[in-house]
């Protein structure tokens, strides 16, 4: 019997990559960096695109990767395989943070990081308030399209409040069942189907 659909196929609703939209791997896509990866779009234009890894987190702290920094109990995620020796990070504050980038209508990316250190230690800067990544995922002008055209990319929206909280490795698995029909299949593909 012929599936009158493609399990594996992504549909992709019009819905292109911009500024503020996210991409939810395929089980498929077996890169180190990007394997069951969900990534915040923090800019799409002509010149190509950059984003961050919002679902791998590592198990240190912000002042143990940056020593003159203030205690702040919030996570630290790998942002992608870009710059790896530079630390980025979104906040809900606004205009409060000089410089930042408006990338959904609550949040912002980057600003004076010499501020962001002041309002943590007055105790005005909240760990639900701001992420920290440790590197960036970027592509190329068309790479991404080129990329989402092949099948390993389906390109969504999400809520600025799941955005700033995602900090789980399973939160790929939350967004595919949250898009529900066969992207909920996808949370149950084996990682390694060959040890199956």
């Amino acid at each position: 019997m012929d599936l009158k659909f493609d399990i594996f196929r992504i549909d992709h609703n019009n819905i292109m990559p911009g500024q503020g939209r996210i991409l939810i791997s395929d089980p498929f896509l077996n890169d180190a960096y990007f394997k069951r990866s969900v990534v915040l779009l923090t800019e799409h234009n002509d010149k190509g695109t950059v984003g961050l890894v919002l679902n791998k987190p590592v198990e240190v702290t912000i002042s143990e990767i940056l020593s003159d920094f203030p205690a702040i109990d919030t996570s630290i995620s790998v942002g992608g395989p870009v710059g790896t020796n530079a630390v980025h990070y979104i906040h809900s504050l606004g205009d409060i943070i000089p410089n930042s980038v408006k990338v959904t209508n609550d949040i912002w990316w980057g600003g004076d990081f010499e501020l962001v250190k002041q309002l943590i230690k007055g105790g005005a800067l909240k760990d639900d308030q701001i992420r920290f990544f440790v590197g960036y995922s970027g592509w190329e002008p068309r790479q991404l399209e080129r990329e989402i055209s092949e099948n390993s990319w389906v390109v969504s929206e999400l809520d600025s409040r799941k955005i700033m909280n995602s900090r789980g490795k399973e939160f790929w698995q939350q967004v595919l069942n949250s898009l529900g029909g066969k992207y909920r299949l996808w949370t149950n593909f084996p990682e390694n189907p060959g040890m199956n």
